[in-house]
């Protein structure tokens, strides 16, 4: 069968599957406080239909799935989908983004199942400002989850960190410990935005050199590394003698569309090629019919742009498409 390529000849081997657009918190920069409308459970994509878009497309070169919402861990037996993910030929890393407040009830199932690895979301170490940016969570049950996850044999562990100019951005030295006798992998990420009404966003955004001048005011030596399997989008780095890693995701001061080989599917069953634009294209209708299925991915990546111009967005200048109107939680992490 065609490869997955795109007009610009980039190889897409990777997949974004969002579960559910439900979530059990409410991340300041994911999601409103109140008034989301979440999709009618008959939109959702079934777990067969997952496994029925994965069978297509696995032999067309998709190797990579990661498992996102919202929060995943709210659908149930989620376990049961990476089962029947992992019995596919062809895919061979299977993957989740979690705010593991579940986690550590579910951490031994999900490797069971053939999970390999986990990114869990964590913005905070403090338990009042984690309940501030999430809107009620508890940081305690995050950190159960990471020892589950450790316990359970996942690996690599990486934490995802959204840096926020003013709400966490005092907290990079704290991160950054963490790796130094665990075998942990901070990411921290530009603040992005994705599905944002206004513009107050910018005023949160915070350029990731301010990480690399922590590393410098406390004297650390760092060193440049490859980091651990996943081939993201980061630049890894470690400090001298630890046994973690540290990275920057810069999606958009220096975005890294060029190499990009990632697709989305939406929980409501809409394939989008980019993250950043508006383009979609529903394939739950074709779920039965894998090479009208097939051609439909080929047709999202004909119209993928070359790259998401989130740095004109920060800048406050034209861009050449429409962004999307979706909230993070409604396309998946």
């Amino acid at each position: 069968m065609e490869l997955l390529q795109d007009s610009f000849g980039r190889i897409h081997d990777y997949i974004r599957i969002s579960v559910t657009d439900r979530c059990n918190l409410r991340c300041v920069y994911c999601m409103p406080a109140e008034g989301m409308e979440f999709a009618p459970h008959d939109e959702i994509m079934s777990y067969e239909e997952i496994a029925q878009v994965l069978k297509v497309l696995a032999p067309m070169g998709m190797r990579k799935v990661r498992l996102t919402g919202g929060e995943p861990l709210v659908r149930k037996d989620l376990h049961k989908l990476v089962s029947m993910i992992s019995a596919i030929d062809g895919i061979d890393d299977i993957a989740l983004t979690t705010n593991a407040l579940l986690l550590d009830k579910q951490a031994q199932a999900l490797k069971d199942a053939g999970l390999n690895r986990i990114n869990i979301s964590l913005d905070s170490l403090r338990a009042d400002r984690f309940s501030m940016i999430t809107r009620g969570g508890d940081v305690n049950k995050v950190l159960k989850g990471i020892e589950a996850a450790t316990a359970a044999g996942l690996a690599p562990i990486k934490l995802n960190v959204v840096l926020m100019k003013g709400i966490n951005d005092d907290e990079i030295k704290d991160f950054i410990a963490m790796t130094m006798d665990q075998p942990l992998h901070v990411r921290f990420i530009e603040y992005m935005p994705i599905g944002q009404a206004s513009d107050s966003w910018r005023k949160s955004y915070l350029p990731l050199e301010a990480v690399t001048d922590v590393c410098a005011e406390a004297g650390w030596t760092v060193e440049n590394t490859t980091g651990p399997a996943g081939n993201g989008p980061s630049r890894n780095m470690k400090i001298a003698g630890s046994e973690g890693t540290f990275g920057l995701i810069h999606p958009v001061s220096d975005h890294f569309c060029d190499n990009c080989n990632r697709l989305r599917l939406t929980a409501d069953g809409h394939i989008k090629a980019c993250l950043y634009w508006s383009d979609e294209y529903n394939v739950r209708r074709f779920v039965d019919d894998p090479d009208a299925m097939a051609a439909l991915f080929l047709k999202a990546l004909g119209t993928k742009p070359k790259n998401h111009e989130m740095a004109l967005a920060l800048e406050q200048k034209m861009q050449s498409h429409t962004p999307t109107v979706r909230r993070m939680s409604q396309i998946g992490g």
